[in-house]
């Protein structure tokens, strides 16, 4: 299975997403389609094998929209902005059809003002309400500032389906038609006593105000794409490119694998590498949120967008275009944007039957009126008004806009959210179960004691240093590497090893010089049948004292101990403090043993710890939370914290850790800071909030409008009957739900 986005136009409701849905899903060989109207965008599953973009891309042509595949390197392409260049295009025309329907509209209500209220004035000369002076000035905006309903109804037509410009093509092109025919024929209005009333007026003023409002809302649309643009921003322009021996300047897109590059002071580094040459200090704030530079040297990693502050040097291009870490990101924040909350399938379902429901409304509404009354310019009135209020946009759009800006602003705050599920979901939260080493911890232990069974003589010590690191050298275990970097502060010579396996939540093994070296804890060297009693007072006193005990032995018997210890991160305690006081149960689970675990649990706050649990517990544990009735994320990094991560109902992935976790995880804090969990969950909450702030005020909104429009309250209120009124109000609801959602833009994290 294949993902990808892509980019959609042509929509104008809410129905329309609806119907490109129906479009992609009916292509064999799609498994999953997500259309998100707010976005515009669409998120596609398929089977290469069956089907690809080009057949999906032409299912939705054919459907009357068009679409176009999104790709993170043309995002962070800093001289393709196009889907900026077509919305600025498509604005300045909504800006030109509004101006021009805004003075004809504004000409044509002060010349019906004499009819509208039944009283002549004096001011306005009688040729401003001339009809055929009015249906001149009406034609060009009903058909060419409003052309765009019009084409749009004919194709959702031809589809069988119907959306808002059917809804508007029809209460506009219906008080058009109305007038026209008073204008052309009036004896024979006359003759047969019809009311020969024209509401030219109605048609261009409406058509104006619903292009106003798709202006307002376009607008207000391109602001929660923000976030994107801001991850763009980041990206340097060029490469200071080293080829045949000469410095050349290209454009990142041209930056190929292994293109070695010269950085210089004050320089944004223009992709991912390894330095080959100098050192520097490096400002990584967009990635780790430390604003403190990190020293780098030959060896080390560099990352795309960070900002080199001291040093020149030149690195190796390791990874380009879609594969760097901010193109990841992008993508990342593109997925969240397009998909869809849980809690709009509501309004997805409403939306799919709410169209064809008012047009039957709207047809029931202008039979009643004339049966009832025996009015025919009452009956149009209320139909065209019910037609213009029930327009669903509002309904569409108050989900995703809040989605997308709370998206975005997690990505702003170092928080990847891979789907608007999890988005959702995290608010829901009840237990948040933590690993302990480089979660709580720093993750970066520190060898503190070594002590062996036969002490230092004729050098033991760093022979056996010599063998237990031989082995450790192959693992990618936190523990491992803190003994390499002893052992190099030693000055120990490597040796190969062979065989080598690494038994999960136990320890590793190998062969070095033909001896068998274990390393592990101390329940593995218990399940060996290893004798452990020559340095357990030892292994008591270092246990005691919170540091995690690993043991060697060498050929079936225990040599040496050594005791790691792994700092505490600075923000682990107030963050944990902060969760508990929003109601939330805090858990610590690790592989160490219990003694330790516990001194940690206390340094931090934590009341309830799960100790020496294996990879394969850590699945079982998540699950036996899950059984007494609790939402639980998982918060990991190590690849053995994958399982368990995947299990939870939202996984954390800490973002300075293995790819692997990273992948399995629902939500990835890049910093690393235990602080993004609550502001993940802060966010969370207050993303759903504003959503059903949203949804209310669409659904009172809809529900309220068509009575009103249709006449409930005609006795008292005749002049809400107005197709003009309908015509503002329903603008308004699209570009308030809009305004509401961009809101969320103030988010602060607060600590409690």
């Amino acid at each position: 299975m294949e993902s990808a986005n892509l980019k959609l136009r042509g929509m104008s409701c809410a129905s329309c997403a609806n119907t490109i849905e129906d479009a992609i899903r009916s292509v064999p060989g799609v498994s999953e389609c997500s259309v998100n109207f707010g976005a515009e965008q669409a998120t596609v599953t398929y089977e290469p094998s069956r089907t690809d973009l080009k057949e999906i891309q032409d299912a939705v042509n054919a459907a009357g929209y068009a679409a176009q595949p999104m790709q993170p390197q043309d995002l962070l392409n800093a001289d393709d902005d196009t889907e900026r260049r077509e919305r600025q295009a498509e604005n300045r025309e909504l800006v030109t059809k509004v101006w021009v329907g805004g003075i004809i509209s504004t000409i044509l209500v002060i010349g019906s003002l004499p009819t509208m209220t039944g009283l002549p004035i004096p001011f306005i000369p009688m040729w401003l309400h001339n009809p055929w002076l009015q249906l001149v000035l009406t034609t060009p905006v009903l058909f060419w500032c409003g052309a765009s309903f019009f084409i749009n109804a004919w194709k959702a037509l031809k589809r069988h389906t119907a959306t808002m410009d059917t809804l508007v093509a029809i209460g506009t092109g219906a008080a058009y038609l109305y007038s026209l025919f008073p204008t052309v024929l009036p004896e024979f209005f006359t003759a047969q006593r019809l009311p020969a009333d024209v509401y030219y007026e109605v048609a261009a003023v409406v058509v104006t105000l619903i292009l106003l409002g798709r202006l307002l809302e376009n607008r207000a649309k391109g602001q929660t794409s923000e976030a994107i643009r801001k991850l763009m921003g980041l990206q340097a322009k060029t490469a200071r490119v080293i080829r045949n021996g000469k410095e050349v300047d290209v454009p990142i897109a041209e930056v190929i694998l292994g293109d070695v590059i010269l950085v210089r002071p004050g320089e944004k580094i223009p992709v991912d590498g390894e330095i080959v040459e100098g050192s520097s200090t490096i400002d990584e704030a967009m990635v780790t949120g430390e604003s403190v530079p990190v020293k780098k040297q030959p060896g080390d990693e560099v990352i795309g967008a960070t900002i080199n502050k001291t040093g020149s040097f030149k690195f190796r291009a390791m990874r380009v275009g879609k594969d760097t870490f901010l193109a990841q990101i992008v993508k990342l924040v593109q997925q969240a944007q397009g998909s869809k909350a849980p809690i709009q399938r509501l309004a997805d379902q409403v939306t799919g039957w709410f169209v064809p429901a008012v047009i039957a409304i709207a047809i029931a509404t202008f039979i009643l009126w004339y049966n009832i009354m025996g009015n025919v310019t009452m009956a149009l009135i209320t139909t065209v008004g019910v037609l213009i209020i029930a327009c669903p946009c509002a309904l569409g759009l108050a989900t995703p806009t809040s989605i997308m800006v709370g998206t975005g602003k997690g990505a702003e705050h170092g928080i990847l959210i891979k789907g608007a599920d999890s988005l959702e979901l995290a608010q829901k939260l009840q237990t948040v179960v933590l690993d302990k080493t480089g979660t709580i911890t720093q993750g970066k232990p520190t060898v503190t004691d070594f002590i062996t069974v036969n002490g230092t003589a004729n050098g033991n010590e760093l022979k056996l240093l010599r063998l237990a690191v031989s082995v450790e050298r192959n693992s990618e275990h936190p523990l491992a590497e803190a003994v390499v970097q002893y052992a190099q502060s030693q000055k120990v010579e490597l040796t190969d090893s062979q065989e080598f396996e690494a038994i999960a939540g136990s320890g590793v093994q190998g062969y070095v010089s033909n001896q068998l070296v274990q390393i592990g804890t101390h329940r593995w060297m218990n399940e060996l049948g290893i004798d452990t009693s020559a340095l357990q007072q030892d292994w008591e006193r270092l246990e005691y004292l919170g540091k995690t005990v690993i043991w060697i032995a060498v050929n079936g018997k225990v040599q040496a101990i050594m005791g790691i210890s792994d700092a505490v991160k600075p923000s682990s305690a107030s963050a944990i403090r902060t969760l508990q006081k929003m109601g939330l149960e805090v858990v610590m689970l690790t592989g160490d043993n219990r003694r330790t675990a516990e001194v940690i649990a206390r340094e931090v706050g934590i009341q309830r710890v799960f100790a020496e649990v294996r990879p394969n517990q850590k699945v079982a544990t998540v699950e036996q939370l899950q059984s007494e009735g609790k939402i639980v994320a998982m918060v990991g990094d190590g690849i053995n914290d994958a399982p368990a991560l995947a299990q939870a109902d939202v996984g954390m992935a800490i973002g300075t850790g293995t790819d692997v976790a990273i992948a399995a995880s629902d939500i990835t804090l890049i910093s690393g800071d235990l602080n993004g969990i609550v502001t993940a969950i802060q966010l969370s909450r207050a993303t759903m909030r504003n959503i059903k702030q949203n949804l209310f005020f669409a659904f009172i909104y809809n529900v309220a409008g068509i009575p009103i429009a249709a006449g409930i309250l005609f006795p008292i209120f005749g002049w809400l009957l107005s197709p003009i009124i309908a015509g503002a109000a329903m603008a308004f609801s699209s570009v308030s739900v809009v305004t509401n959602a961009l809101r969320l833009r103030n988010f602060q994290p607060k600590t409690l």
